[in-house]
């Protein structure tokens, strides 16, 4: 029962909380803030606590009937404690920002009730075990996320809000679709019962193909990728949620919940997976080499580093399994940095455009260290953190005998060396164009941590690594 009030707490005391979180504003900016930071604080602390019962193999679960067929049943396995504790320490580094960041405009109230009802929504997603309580909560993420693109409320921003809305929410009502042709092959939306039918009769590949459209527009994967850098309109925590903490990390969380924790993959989608992620990751990582707004240039970058984690989970074996969720930590908590720099960046010169921006070096020097850090992670330059996840995504590809595919990622990762040092070549390093300094150490001390963290990440690999390879076991000897 303990550890059901932990699997709860870590889901609801960010969505309930964010009801109160308007009523707090009214009363008191500093009591709202702290209370959000709190809140995210909270669920980090409970998602912490399910790692011990989780390593020590004890089934941590809560269900409860409500409607034939469905369930309000959440689980907490190596998987959903890992993406748990990722999400919510991201995200409180993220509100810890937006303390000072978002002071500078209106709908402060707004933001922190739609910040912390999506990542409630995310932590419930998590712990679902019901194809349609993880649909649901799947849905409040595309309702949250489309008024948080929508921010500033001018015309190109809501457009541009719409256009993720809808591109998101079309995907998901294919693999709502799915969700309902699985139920038709196994009359149950419970996952474990699931998993039992499919061992007999295996999912069909027209619903294995709806839930991955579905999937791909959540994670923004070619050709559903546009949206995610169009979002960089938004303010710099939103972005960063987007592509560091929650969003698109959604997507490769359910294929590796549904695709190898619940059923195994039909062979054919072990080669169609692949070339999805690579066709992803070069275009993105061509486009990033193109771009001139430094946000567009970070959310490309994003859309090619989530083929790396498509890629490591679409081998099957535990080596890629391990890699790609080491890669989910790794890439969020660096690329939280850099979106979190970015913002810095343009409120303190009111430009995103690179092409404007130079020697900031000189002026923002903490700025430019936890930049160059946090790309150094992207990048995977040892010691940091993410030098180990994609070595590992790699060496599972070698392992698959996937000799051609870890070559066109191999590309990729020498396309993320230059497209990231073309960035602080422009931005930081010449002629200073625009003055510009470091005006919130808040803000300074935020993606300093998060460089910091991406370090540590390297240093410290085997504590997440151990998470990370209990996960993929579970997973592995779930769907056998």
């Amino acid at each position: 029962m303990q550890y059901d009030i932990y699997i709860l707490s870590a889901i609801f005391i960010p969505t309930l909380g964010s009801l109160v979180l308007p009523l707090a504003g009214r009363l008191s900016l500093s009591l709202r803030n702290y209370f959000a930071l709190g809140l995210v604080i909270c669920s980090l602390v409970c998602s912490l606590k399910l790692i011990g019962p989780v390593l020590a193999g004890e089934a941590l679960s809560t269900s409860t009937q409500v409607l034939p067929n469905f369930t309000f049943s959440f689980v907490a396995d190596g998987l959903a404690v890992f993406m748990a504790c990722v999400s919510t320490l991201i995200s409180a580094i993220i509100i810890l920002f937006s303390i000072d960041y978002i002071s500078h405009y209106k709908n402060q109230n707004e933001y922190y009730f739609l910040a912390l009802l999506f990542l409630g929504a995310m932590m419930g997603l998590i712990f679902s075990a019901n194809l349609i309580l993880l649909y649901i909560f799947w849905e409040i993420t595309a309702i949250t996320s489309w008024r948080l693109i929508g921010f500033f409320r001018e015309d190109l921003h809501l457009l541009r809000a719409d256009k993720a809305f809808l591109t998101t929410v079309f995907g998901a009502l294919l693999m709502l679709v799915g969700f309902i042709s699985i139920f038709q092959q196994t009359g149950s939306f419970d996952m474990g019962q699931i998993a039992n039918s499919a061992k007999i009769n295996p999912i069909s590949n027209i619903a294995i193909g709806l839930i991955l459209a579905g999937i791909l527009s959540k994670s923004a994967t070619l050709p559903f990728h546009t949206w995610l850098p169009d979002a960089g309109i938004a303010p710099a925590p939103v972005t960063a949620f987007l592509h560091a903490a929650v969003l698109v990390k959604i997507g490769v969380y359910v294929f590796a919940r549904l695709f190898i924790a619940t059923f195994s993959l039909p062979e054919i989608w072990h080669t169609v997976v692949p070339i999805i992620a690579a066709i992803s990751m070069l275009v993105s990582a061509c486009a990033a080499l193109l771009e001139t707004d430094l946000k567009r240039i970070i959310a490309y970058s994003t859309v090619s580093q989530i083929g790396f984690i498509f890629f490591g989970l679409s081998t099957g074996n535990a080596i890629g399994i391990i890699g790609s969720l080491l890669y989910i930590l790794m890439h969020g908590l660096a690329k939280a940095g850099l979106f979190l720099c970015a913002g810095i960046i343009e409120q303190n010169t009111k430009t995103k455009d690179i092409t404007k921006l130079g020697g900031l070096i000189k002026t923002m020097p903490l700025t430019a260290v936890a930049f160059l850090l946090c790309s150094f992670s992207v990048m995977g330059v040892p010691p940091m953190g993410g030098f180990f996840s994609k070595y590992m995504v790699f060496s599972a590809a070698f392992s698959a005998n996937q000799f051609l595919m870890a070559f066109i990622f191999l590309a990729g990762a020498f396309l993320t060396i230059i497209y990231l040092f073309r960035i602080f070549n422009m931005v930081f390093l010449g002629e200073a164009k625009i003055p510009a300094k470091e005006k919130s150490w808040l803000m300074i001390a935020c993606v300093l941590l998060l460089a910091f963290l991406s370090l540590c990440g390297g240093i410290f690999v085997h504590y997440p690594a151990r998470l990370a390879q209990f996960s993929a076991g579970q997973m592995l000897e779930a769907s056998e």
